[in-house]
């Protein structure tokens, strides 16, 4: 499997190396080793590699929490298996197993890599988190590294045509890890989770070196201030 993911690895992080402008603010704080959990906005099919790129800067492997539709897919899903990557049951009994697989992986001092709303945002705005999160870190006693990305919804956005082009800046921003208790109520705890990435999320787009250019309609723009968080705790009713 750690060939297997060389392998990954070494075909598909160099592009983001020498083709992305990138800004990282607060890189030290994603653990060089033990357990980890990194928790990160979704909006765009390039977000789990730009998590993977930056984890590698910290000498980190990760494995993702993907949904199990993606694993169905013809070659993608055989992929997925071969590097041990963890397939989420949505809203199914086996979510449960996905939990415990994730746990065991933070048991053998790993990085596990999440998107707390469980899909992409098409309005670029952080989503109501799923509870998901909250409870593996309650289970597993692990932090929460919460992550802000900004820039690549430009480069490869659902329902607009990929556009790589080289100097693209991307911005990640790291915060403070954020714990959750075994007994919190796990949407509250969520609501925690997603506060913080949201001010990650606002402070990337206020570090965000680049503006639209001329004929550039500025669709993915979002001034930091509407980076909030939408709680989840209608959901424990």
């Amino acid at each position: 499997m750690e060939l297997l993911y060389g392998l990954a690895r070494n075909a598909l992080l160099p592009p983001l190396h020498f083709g992305i402008r990138w800004t990282v603010d607060g890189a030290q704080r994603i653990p060089v080793r033990g357990p980890a959990i990194l928790a990160s906005n979704h909006i765009s099919y390039l977000d789990p590699l730009v998590l993977a790129y930056v984890a590698d800067r910290r000498h980190r492997k990760v494995r993702f929490l993907a949904k199990a539709e993606l694993f169905d897919k013809r070659g993608l899903g055989s992929a997925l298996r071969a590097i041990h990557q963890i397939p989420v049951e949505r809203g199914k009994r086996g979510a449960a197993g996905s939990l415990t697989h994730a746990v065991d992986a933070l048991e053998r001092g790993e990085c596990v890599t999440v998107f707390p709303e469980g899909t992409i945002s098409l309005d670029l705005e952080p989503m109501v988190g799923k509870s998901g999160t909250a409870r593996l870190a309650a289970a597993s006693g692990v932090p929460v590294t919460p992550i802000g990305l900004w820039g690549t919804q430009r480069i490869l956005f659902k329902g607009r045509k990929p556009r790589w082009r080289g100097g693209v800046a991307e911005t990640v921003v790291i915060g403070d890890p954020v714990r959750v208790g075994p007994g919190e109520n796990v949407y509250v705890a969520t609501d925690r989770i997603m506060a913080a990435i949201c001010a990650c999320v606002a402070r990337a787009r206020e570090l965000y070196p680049q503006r639209p250019r001329l004929g550039d309609d500025g669709w993915w723009v979002r001034p930091p201030e509407t980076a909030r968080v939408r709680s989840a705790r209608s959901r424990a009713a």
